[in-house]
């Protein structure tokens, strides 16, 4: 049976107005790596504590590979779950060796077998050698690998990962996200990300759970959900949006905007108007030209990769923005054309 997790209808309140879980509803299939993203105070790490067994839930389930964690008449205890936590800042036992530290909750297996487990997982997290040192002797990502070795030796059924990344530096965070990423593969272990940074859940996870005030707005594939969000709230929280009213036109196959007409990508019934959501990305500067979308720039951001450009469109209420690849060619001030590409997703 694979370690699928199901999460049906779960809730928990902390007091008679402090409702933070609200009947959360949550999928992941066995294997997979699901990222749970969402702002401050929407019931992230209050999931990750209810999954654990650190918290008990008010109501609902939780389900991994079949076999029943939390729900009515049943609440295991976090020893029992076979679940595995990696926590921010690694949380080492300071006075253990690194290998002490991985080896933590192999009981039951003898001496020989604890060491061939524990070498097993320091190679799997590329530190291998490293079983003689001590936490203090690692940097921040070495402490993080660590984390995740000793979560993974039990070979539990699900790995939780509590903003694991928080506590490094950039340029070093995109590397232990993608070493993790692959330990989890290689040891084919379900896990949950809990984080609330936007690009780190769209460029590692499988699928991508948006969290609003307890419930989940929204699952999917990462693409599947930067490209078609389920609304506007969602489309500004996961990246950069461009909000604009719009009518339908052609049996419901396009959109009319102030920027030009639009393709949607799946077709509206009837007639009327609607708001229409696009990406920076999806809008184009052109030459300015009479009866052609047009605005004042109003800031450039340049980024190295690409850059950002703030435009004013007269009938827009809010500036519009427009990411543009290589060299700027535009400044505060000027005025551009504007030119819209690909599809757009509408709501009502």
């Amino acid at each position: 049976m694979t370690n699928d997790l199901h999460i049906e209808q779960l809730a928990k309140s902390y007091g008679p107005e402090a409702h933070v879980l609200r009947g959360l509803d949550l999928d992941v299939p066995g294997g997979a790596l699901a990222a749970v993203l969402g702002p401050s105070g929407c019931g992230k790490t209050t999931l990750l504590r209810v999954v654990a067994g650190f918290l008990r839930a008010d109501a609902g389930s939780v389900t991994v590979g079949g076999r029943r964690l939390t729900g009515p008449g049943v609440q295991l205890p976090p020893e029992r779950r076979r679940v595995g936590i990696v926590p921010q800042e690694g949380a080492l036992f300071p006075h253990l060796s690194v290998a002490r530290n991985v080896a933590f909750g192999l009981s039951g297996l003898d001496r020989g077998e604890r060491r061939r487990r524990t070498e097993e997982m320091l190679d799997l997290v590329g530190l291998a050698g490293y079983g003689e040192r001590m936490p203090h002797e690692l940097s921040g990502g070495q402490q993080q690998r660590i984390a995740l070795a000793r979560a993974l030796a039990p070979r539990p059924q699900l790995v939780l990962l509590d903003e694991p990344f928080n506590a490094l530096d950039s340029a070093l965070r995109a590397g232990v996200r993608a070493d993790v990423r692959a330990a989890l593969r290689a040891t084919g272990a379900t896990a949950v990300l809990v984080t609330h940074d936007q690009q780190e859940a769209l460029s590692t996870a499988d699928l991508v759970a948006v969290v609003r005030q307890g419930r989940v707005a929204q699952c999917d594939t990462p693409q599947a959900l930067y490209r078609r969000p389920a609304d506007p709230w969602v489309a500004g929280f996961v990246g950069d949006a461009v909000v604009l009213p719009g009518t339908v036109e052609h049996g419901g196959r396009t959109v009319a905007t102030a920027l030009g007409t639009v393709p949607l990508a799946a077709p509206s019934e009837g007639s009327g108007s609607g708001t229409v959501l696009l990406r920076p990305e999806q809008l184009r500067l052109t030459e300015a030209e009479p009866g052609g979308a047009r605005g004042t720039v109003t800031d450039v951001c340049f980024y190295g990769h690409d850059a950002k450009v703030t435009v004013s469109v007269a009938g827009v209420d809010a500036p519009v923005d427009v990411r543009v690849a290589g060299p700027v060619s535009v400044r505060p001030g000027e005025e551009t054309g504007l030119r819209l590409t690909g599809e757009a997703t509408l709501h009502r």
